[in-house]
């Protein structure tokens, strides 16, 4: 089970999840979001973390030329896009948004390594930290990673109806905006994980 710990902004956070076991670290490059870390400051924390930890940059609406300055910048291993944006060179995590209607054509459409899948919102690109109805996600074609209100009371819920490839968890997971409770990051990884 892939697990990704997103919205990280400080070195901290990041090392409380890489030490709880998380397969993946997320860093927000929207900069609407309360969550928003400058590539800088991402490539600050980028260097400490473990080879075999993938470094995600979240991307909204962003340019590829854009995208492929900030993911050598950092040092990144995937882009997580959202909305209209598009990247080349580089391992891509579509996400998209669940209400009431799963659109899959619009997946079928990208040259993506997997899709992720979070609650819709009208205001916000996930962070949101309410659920969807994670049956809807199985047996799609293509990895799925699960995202949107996940913590360690319900993950294991959502492996068990979704059969994803991977889990997101961010909000939940949090103190306050950006500033995670490394207690809730350990006892998530270690729910998803089945342990």
């Amino acid at each position: 089970m892939m697990v990704k710990i997103c919205g990280i902004t400080n070195r901290e956070d990041a090392l409380a999840a890489v030490e709880a076991g998380a397969s993946a670290i997320g860093f927000n490059f929207y900069h609407d979001s309360p969550r928003y870390i400058s590539p800088t400051g991402a490539a600050m924390i980028a260097e400490k973390i473990p080879g075999n930890v993938w470094k995600v940059g979240v991307f909204v609406d962003e340019r590829p030329s854009s995208i492929a300055k900030i993911a050598i910048e950092v040092g990144l291993d995937v882009a997580q896009l959202h909305g209209i944006a598009e990247a080349r060179g580089i391992r891509v995590w579509r996400a998209g948004s669940v209400d009431g209607a799963l659109m899959i054509s619009a997946f079928d459409q990208s040259a993506a390594e997997a899709i992720l899948l979070d609650t819709y919102s009208v205001t916000e690109y996930g962070g949101t930290g309410k659920t969807f109805d994670w049956s809807r996600a199985k047996g799609l074609p293509a990895k799925v990673i699960i995202a949107g209100g996940l913590d360690a009371s319900n993950v294991r819920e959502a492996i068990a109806q979704a059969e994803p490839w991977g889990v997101d968890a961010c909000s939940r997971l949090e103190k306050s905006p950006g500033v995670k409770d490394h207690d809730k990051v350990r006892e998530f990884v270690k729910a998803a994980r089945g342990e």
